[in-house]
């Protein structure tokens, strides 16, 4: 295990490597005063490194070439951060930060002549500390926010033709495992992030891909939680109940979706739940913290199990392509996932009766 040094934990629980984020407002910035376009984000922010972590990583796996990401010793008071395992040239910290660079940097660059850029801690403020007013959607805020970075640098880079931009330094392998890890997977925020206990016990091992996916709702606690700190919060609280109170191994869910736009690690890809009685070898149980008898969810925590779990879950090898979607009274006597919830999940691709 190494630390890494140059980065920073920010308010949304995502470990960001300042570097290329102040390069890319640098650029951004540049372009703005220069009145040229913000030509070459990519290949200051992120093109070289990724390129190079996988000319120099020939004879790693390439899943193993970009990554990995790792833990703080505190989460409220962070000093050093300890990768999970040994750092390539393009740690998930650098990547985040290359990807935060583009998206400001962008933004920056777009300003017009009259507009007066905002000082540099008023950009990264609003960037990295937001919040949702009167339930007020992410989506619908006018200036971008961190958590989602994958969808606006997503937006900003692929109108650039990157198979043809980075050619020359990012192998076209390299480029499909980037867009696989980092644009297609929603972030995931690890279980050493939110602060869970260890695991007590023996993990079973799923095998895997599984042909089942079960939709809960926490129920308890009943709100929505709309910051990292208070997801964060709610996730020790369910791991406590469930292993305090209920006596299991650990939190039972698979992965558990905020809606501050995050999914949040439970048991993970690999180890067998306890979501849902009689069918946890068979399937992942994924939880949306909130009670939704009479609500639904937010979009973005309805969109990050629909548009990008699903997507991950398939080409990550953890669902089976015609996977079967259950919301969890279908096979257990209960109300979850909540009747609001589950009349609308009976809309969505994959559900079967």
């Amino acid at each position: 295990i190494t630390s890494e040094r140059g980065v920073v934990l920010t308010p949304d629980g995502t470990t960001v490597a300042l570097a290329p984020l102040l390069l890319g407002i640098e650029s951004g910035l540049k372009a703005r005063a220069e009145g040229t376009p913000a030509v070459g984000l990519f290949p200051l922010t992120l093109g070289r490194i990724l390129g190079l972590s996988f000319f120099r990583l020939q004879n790693v796996q390439p899943c193993h070439r970009l990554g990995p990401n790792g833990c703080w010793d505190n989460m409220e008071h962070p000093k050093v951060f300890r990768l999970a395992r040994a750092a390539t040239l393009a740690t998930d910290a650098l990547i985040n930060g290359g990807m935060d660079g583009v998206i400001l940097g962008s933004r920056l660059s777009n300003l017009s002549a009259s507009e007066q850029p905002p000082a540099l801690s008023e950009i990264l403020k609003g960037y990295y500390v937001f919040s949702q007013h009167e339930g007020r959607s992410l989506n619908v805020l006018r200036h971008p926010v961190s958590p989602k970075r994958r969808e606006l640098s997503r937006a900003s880079l692929q109108p650039l033709e990157l198979h043809k931009e980075v050619m020359e330094t990012l192998a076209l392998e390299g480029l499909n495992v980037f867009v696989h890890k980092y644009w297609d997977c929603p972030q995931v925020i690890s279980r050493c992030q939110w602060g869970a206990q260890p695991f007590r016990g023996t993990p079973i091992p799923l095998s895997l891909p599984l042909p089942f996916l079960y939709i809960h709702h926490t129920e308890n606690p009943s709100e929505p939680c709309l910051t990292f700190e208070k997801c964060a919060s709610d996730m020790r609280a369910i791991q406590r109940y469930h292993q305090d109170e209920r006596g299991w191994s650990d939190i039972g869910y698979s992965f558990v979706i905020g809606s501050e736009g995050h999914i949040f690690e439970g048991r993970g890809w690999e180890i067998q739940g306890r979501h849902t009685k009689g069918h946890n070898s068979i399937g992942y149980g994924v939880s949306v913290i909130g009670n939704y008898n009479s609500t639904l969810p937010s979009v973005e925590a309805m969109d990050l199990i629909r548009h990008r779990f699903y997507q991950c879950a398939v080409d990550g090898g953890g669902l089976m392509a015609n996977f079967t979607l259950h919301g969890h009274r279908q096979v257990v006597a209960t109300d979850c996932p909540g009747d609001a919830f589950f009349e609308e999940i009976k809309t969505w691709e994959h559900f079967r009766d």
